[in-house]
């Protein structure tokens, strides 16, 4: 990225507001060239001024009546299509907050979208999923084409441009017991008369896996715990896969809600990416699972940039429970012509208990081919919280084993 057509006197700005530590200074530059670099990083500057011919439109949970019960309801075990579009345009912006009595109604809804009268979705993920929020929780979640927003994440968008040629469908499914009581949106779109001149169309997929150690002895070792790390054997029903796709299009991005069973470091697998045919050697290889997501040495705190971030961290000891972490490759999609595989190791030689979801963002040409099924709620559910009383537990079958006595815990 870089700041076209814009220049500062670079020593002056520090001392107008009275900087006169040299170390300050280059710090203060640092950061006003970063946040300006992210201020102009989608090229708006040179596209917001000039003519548009599209018309804005929009369909949203609007009182008909012109009264004030901007919603809609959603009975449990219902389908609902909220927007059906029969023009070519682009959605530009969906915005999305919901009321229920049921505490897990964003993982137990389902989002579903349909390009060009396609008969099945190209977009089929739970609902807080999707936009950034694991395991039914609410929080906030700031990045480029997802956010979840104020109050407490209650309010959930996504910028992702999404074309069609000849009509646009969006369902929300309801598989709770609970009525969503209170469904509101707004559906943002550009009406356009000029072809797309693209065939290209936004998709997103759910995947998850409870991975399982493929160590020989069936030890979970990271770090040299247990003993010796074993090497890595390639075989790819080891690893844990975030998408697999046949037919032409782009990556560009991917949720990862991580839940660990151990306090152990989870992130020492790498990323490995085949494009276009290539199963034997990774076209993209990557070094470590935080690697990917753009962070370094086994990171526990919350941090959000527009591609890349972690919104929620585990507050328990270690790495132990949930950790959500989130990339995006706007700035440089990748490419594939023929197929794309993405897989990501579980530990160092596919080595940990992880249970895995993802939500892979990409846009491809529409295939004939439905995506997999995505499963009922009932196999959906969140892996039981591992807390406080667990590990005393383990500590008590540890003294157990010991005789009991003095064992302080680190024998």
């Amino acid at each position: 990225m870089h700041i076209r057509n814009f220049q500062i006197p670079i020593v002056s700005i520090p001392n107008l507001f009275g900087f006169t530590n040299k170390k300050v200074m280059i710090l203060f530059i640092g950061i006003f060239y970063l946040s300006t670099n992210l201020l102009f990083a989608d090229g708006w500057e040179t596209s917001i001024w000039k003519d548009k011919t599209y018309r804005n439109q929009r369909v949203s949970s609007a009182d008909p009546t012109n009264g004030n019960d901007d919603f809609i309801k959603i009975p449990k075990k219902k389908t609902i299509a909220i927007a059906e579009i029969k023009t070519r345009g682009v959605i530009k912006h969906i915005w999305m907050t919901l009321a229920s009595k049921d505490p897990m109604a964003r993982k137990n809804a389902v989002i579903r979208m349909y390009w060009d009268n396609q008969t099945h979705p190209s977009v089929e993920v739970p609902l807080g999923e999707f936009f950034g929020q694991g395991w039914g929780e609410e929080y906030i979640m700031n990045s480029s084409p997802l956010v979840a927003a104020p109050k407490k994440g209650k309010s959930m968008n996504s910028y992702f441009p999404m074309p069609f040629e000849s009509g646009a469908k969006i369902e929300i499914e309801n598989e709770s017991d609970e009525d969503i009581s209170n469904f509101y949106f707004y559906v943002d779109y550009e009406e356009w008369k000029e072809p797309l001149n693209s065939n290209l169309r936004f998709h997103a997929q759910w995947n998850r896996s409870v991975t399982q150690p493929n160590t020989t002895n069936g030890k979970e070792n990271e770090w040299g715990l247990l003993g010796e790390t074993e090497k890595t054997v390639f075989k790819k029903e080891n690893y844990f896969s975030v998408l697999e796709t046949e037919g032409k299009g782009q990556f560009v991005g991917l949720n990862l809600y991580l839940d660990s069973p151990t306090p152990l470091w989870y992130g020492e697998g790498d990323d490995l990416i085949f494009i276009d045919g290539n199963q034997t050697e990774a076209n993209l290889k990557g070094t470590g699972t935080e690697d990917v997501f753009n962070t370094a040495w086994s990171p526990k705190e919350i941090f959000m940039h527009p591609y890349f971030g972690y919104p929620r961290v585990s507050d328990s000891v270690g790495w132990l429970g949930r950790t959500h972490l989130y990339r995006f490759w706007v700035e440089s999609p990748i490419r594939f012509e023929k197929n794309f595989l993405f897989l990501l190791e579980h530990g160092h030689a596919n080595s940990l208990t992880l249970d895995l979801i993802s939500v892979a963002y990409w846009y491809q040409s529409l295939n004939s081919k439905p995506m997999k099924v995505l499963p009922k709620k009932e196999f959906r559910t969140n892996k039981p919280e591992i807390n406080f009383r667990h590990i005393h537990k383990w500590r008590d079958s540890f003294r157990s084993e010991k005789g009991y006595g003095e064992i302080w815990g680190y024998e």
